[in-house]
């Protein structure tokens, strides 16, 4: 399903000028936001360079726009980043709170406490370093596995890190998408967060018969909220559906009915302004252009969406320096910039066109919407998810 719209040229140099800017620092203009969404500790570096190397990466700009200097200490500042406790190895988010040098081991051994990995620093440095092409020898395979179970509760949702932070769809889909890369399912009980995540969707006919918390948290309305019993949101209806998407099989998957019921809702989201919502009645939101679009994906209709109406959202979102906003008017940050290129790559509105199409001079414009693959499960160009999944099983210890 599609408009004939006449689309602006997408500003490809100015948002990799963007994210360029922002891996060397957020500007004043831009710390008002929490780009980094879900960083543990208040340290945003990781997930601050994810946005950007990742938009970069979606752009095909990686090489072009990085030194290969930059991309070998970046690599080496991500591998720092992994550390191991007593309940597994993963990635922290920085260093904003690691013990500092020099002090005692006593002294370090107090502290770990306060410095552990966490399960969505984890994935994204895995990503990261797909999209750096690393090789894995460092990676310590079997202590995050390790740290997978040592966050599974009880109810079958995964908490930030062993022990505390949040459980809700955001770390069982890290959880499931680690656990994807790494080819090993030791560390997850998979049943009993499959019944959680169908909680998280569950009907009002049904409240008085839950028993388990990944369904759950299905709403009446058909999405998937945070949490069991909480309201839809667009993210964490993408959060369970690629968690269900990356489930070993044969772990069944959402019913027809339920299907059916997100579906409706996540088609809904799509407003009459061309971009997408994440809750009923909001306002659109560059980001929820990915969450919603590549929820809509890993359903398998991606026909369902009006994919010019959308990229015209996108383009109103632009800013003239650079970066993508949440909205027309707003500032840009590397957050709404990736998700918008990262959903463009899902929904590119000329599908027919390719990166490095020859095209006539008078459709330059036209050639700057052309985009490579997505996997919107593993939410990596179709490339990157293929490095990780053929690198990341084989060369960890």
């Amino acid at each position: 399903m599609t408009s004939q719209l006449v689309l602006p040229k997408l500003a490809r140099p100015g948002h990799a000028s963007h994210c360029n800017r922002c891996i060397q620092g957020l500007g004043p203009g831009q710390t008002e936001y929490d780009t980094s969404r879900l960083c543990a500790h208040g340290d945003r570096r990781m997930a601050v360079g994810f946005y950007c190397i990742a938009s970069l990466d979606v752009l095909g700009l990686v090489e072009s726009k990085m030194k290969e200097h930059e991309r070998d200490w970046i690599r080496e500042w991500i591998w720092a980043q992994q550390i191991e406790r007593s309940s597994g190895a993963g990635f922290r988010s920085g260093t904003a709170v690691a013990p500092a040098a020099g002090i005692s081991e006593s002294a370090a051994a107090q502290l770990a406490a306060y410095d552990p990995p966490d399960l969505i620093m984890t994935y994204t440095s895995l990503l990261l370093l797909s999209i750096l092409r690393d090789d894995f020898a460092r990676l310590k395979r079997t202590q995050i596995a390790r740290l997978l179970a040592a966050c599974q509760t009880s109810d079958g949702s995964f908490t930030l890190m062993p022990g505390e932070g949040d459980a809700d769809l955001r770390t069982t889909y890290c959880a499931f998408a680690i656990a994807s890369m790494l080819d090993d399912w030791s560390g997850i009980d998979v049943p009993r967060a499959i019944a959680y995540i169908r909680r998280c969707q569950a009907s009002n006919a049904l409240l008085g018969q839950l028993v388990a918390h990944l369904c759950d948290c299905q709403t009446w309305e058909g999405g998937f909220g945070q949490d069991e019993l909480q309201e839809a949101v667009g993210g964490t209806t993408y959060c369970a559906l690629a968690a269900l998407a990356l489930a070993p099989v044969p772990h069944p998957v959402l019913s027809p009915e339920k299907h059916s019921a997100a579906l409706r809702w996540l088609i809904l989201k799509q407003r009459s302004d061309e971009g997408f919502c994440g809750r009923t009645n909001k306002e659109a939101d560059a980001c929820y252009s990915f969450w919603c679009g590549a929820a809509l994906a890993v359903l398998g209709h991606a026909d369902l969406i009006d994919r010019q109406r959308n990229a015209a959202f996108i383009a109103r979102c632009q800013f003239k320096f650079g970066g993508i906003a949440k909205a027309p008017g707003e500032h840009p940050d590397p957050f709404h910039t990736y998700m918008s290129v990262a959903c463009l790559s899902i929904y590119p509105p000329y599908p027919d066109l390719c990166p490095g199409d020859t095209v006539p001079e008078t459709d330059v414009a036209k050639a700057s919407w052309a985009f490579a693959s997505f996997d919107p499960v593993l939410n990596a160009t179709t490339e990157t998810a293929a490095w990780a999944r053929r690198h990341i099983p084989q060369h960890s210890e």
